[in-house]
Order: C-alpha cells, then structure tokens, then sequence
C-alpha cells in the first residue's frame, strides 16, 4: 500500500528557529511531501523564494502535481549537490535559510515497493534515488561477511552484527534474499529485543544508510552550508538517530568556537577570533508531538546562525 501522506516532525519549531525573512531564498534539503516547503512558503511574501531538493523521483513528481508556486523550484537531486547548483545559479552566499528533515519520510516506508520496511514484504531494494545505484539485494549478494558486519556495526551501532552477517551469508549458500521479509526473519532469528523495538530496526537503518551513503552526503552538505548561507543565514536540521545527531553536534561544534591567534600575531588582525557560526542549541519533540507521533520520539532539532564573517576570510 502507498501513501502520499507525511506528518512533519517539529514542523512549527523548526521553521519557526530559521527566523523567516519575508523576501528571503530558502533551502529545503529533503523535500519529501513538502510539508516544511509549504510551511516557509506561507511566511514569504512575493518576493521570496524557496528551492527543494530530493533525490527521490517520486518525492519530485509529487511536487509537479500538487504544488503551483512560481516562488518554488524543485531539484530531483541529492542534496550533496546543493553548492555546485545553487553556484551555477549565482547563489551562494545569498542564502537565508537551510532546512534539512533526515532520514525517510513515511510515504517511503510505507510503500512496500521502495524496500525500506521490515514490517511489510517487498523487493529489498532501500536506494532513495532508484534511478541510480545498487539495491540492497545487490549489495548483499556481493560483500562478504567481514564487510556486512562492520556496515550493521558502524551505521547501526547494532552489538550482534557478526552473528547476523554470518546468518545472512548462511542463508545465501541455499537462496538468495531479495526481499525485506526474508532479511527481517533472518535477522529476527539472531537477534533478541523488547517487546516495542523488532529486531532488524538497527539492521536496516545501517543497511539504508550504506546504501545512500547518508552521513557522507550529510557531513559535505553541512560544509558546504557555509558558503551558500548569508550573513546570519540559519541551519535548521532535524536528525533522528544518534550518529547524524553527532555529525551535526560536531559541525556546529567546531564552526562556533573561538579560534585561538598565533603567538605573536599583531592586534590588528584580531578579527581571526571571529567564528562562522553561532550555536542556537537543540530542541526535542513536544510531548503532544510524541503521543501523536511515534516518529517523533527521537528526533532532535539543532539550529546554528552563520556569522557576518565570510568564509573566505578564516
């Protein structure tokens, strides 16, 4: 079954942190249904524009059936690619706000086609874009065990990886797995959990991950967020696991400290000191969020302003 439907996580907090200029140019990273699209594009005025990205074909054929707004332009591509495009169109540097919603909207898990869900049974395909790329069938008829586990390790954080990629490879000596169902099974038979959690939850968010190559992809968007943003352009990400949680944290970590001057080095350059970005701190999901969205439960909204300092001149 297909859906078109998804409910934004923190839609008002995060729109609301990038401090809406009614005439301003907007970035919506993942435009998914464009729920956030439409949300900053009630608070501009004629004169402001927002640009989505999604690498997701459906996600953009969605958007040419249902949304008629010459303020919006949207970009069937990885937001990776966000620099190189926004260049070319004389932009960088111009941009007032960055929003980017992580990680898989519901009409992609529910639709049983697209691979992502281990509740339903489908072809174990995961690619955002399936336009482009390996499958996660392909990928796991190819790598070996060694490869497998260190994937399920890393982007799951999941303890028995080992034991589930020698399970997966146990398997493929008799059939191969080509569906979701078949993987979920094969991984329910290894691991334990609680009652609320099915066991290849960490499976195949390591899996997709991999696939997509999402914190790669993530980690490059966010450098090149500081040369697209304008002077006190804001950051509004919305991560739901830990390990994009920490990449984020990181960044802004590391943009908002004070730079320590060279010995020696005259006063008059004291604007060295000056940093990119100023950290906005981190909000959670209100608790009428999270009752009336499970989703919600672990996403975490962190927000950083681009200084008036230009990157060029750290």
């Amino acid at each position: 079954m297909t859906s078109n439907h998804h409910q934004s996580v923190m839609f008002t907090e995060s729109i609301d942190v990038l401090n809406i200029k009614i005439g301003g140019i907007y970035i919506d990273a993942t435009f998914g249904r464009g729920g956030h699209t439409q949300g900053i594009l009630d608070r501009l005025d004629k004169s402001g524009s927002v640009i989505a990205f999604d690498q997701d074909i459906h996600a953009v054929e969605f958007a040419k059936e249902n949304f008629n707004d010459e303020r919006l332009t949207v970009i069937h591509s990885a937001f990776t690619h966000m620099e190189e495009i926004l260049s070319e169109r004389n932009l960088s540097g111009k941009i007032d706000g960055i929003l980017m919603d992580l990680g898989v909207s519901s009409p992609q898990l529910d639709n049983a086609d697209r691979g992502f869900s281990f509740n339903t049974d489908g072809p174990l395909d995961m690619r955002m874009d399936q336009t482009s790329g390996i499958s996660a069938a392909q990928w796991l008829e190819n790598a070996d065990a060694v490869e497998i586990a260190n994937v399920i390790y890393e982007f799951g954080e999941e303890k028995k990886s080992r034991h589930i990629a020698s399970a997966i490879k146990r398997y493929q000596q008799d059939k191969a797995i080509t569906t979701t169902l078949q993987l979920a099974n094969i991984i329910a038979g290894v691991v334990r959990t609680k009652k609320n959690k099915h066991p290849a939850t960490r499976s195949f968010q390591a899996i997709r991950i991999f696939i997509n190559q999402e914190l790669k992809q993530l980690a490059e968007t966010l450098d090149q967020s500081i040369n697209l943003l304008a002077p006190e352009g804001r950051l509004s990400i919305i991560s739901f696991h830990s390990i994009e949680d920490r990449i984020v944290k990181q960044f802004i970590q590391k943009h908002s400290k004070q730079k320590q001057l060279p010995k020696g080095l005259p006063v008059m350059n004291i604007e060295l000191e000056q940093t990119l970005f100023k950290n906005l701190g981190k909000q959670f999901a209100s608790k009428d969020e999270v009752k009336n969205n499970k989703r919600s439960r672990s996403a975490i909204l962190r927000v950083a302003q681009r200084t008036a300092l230009k990157a060029e001149e750290c």
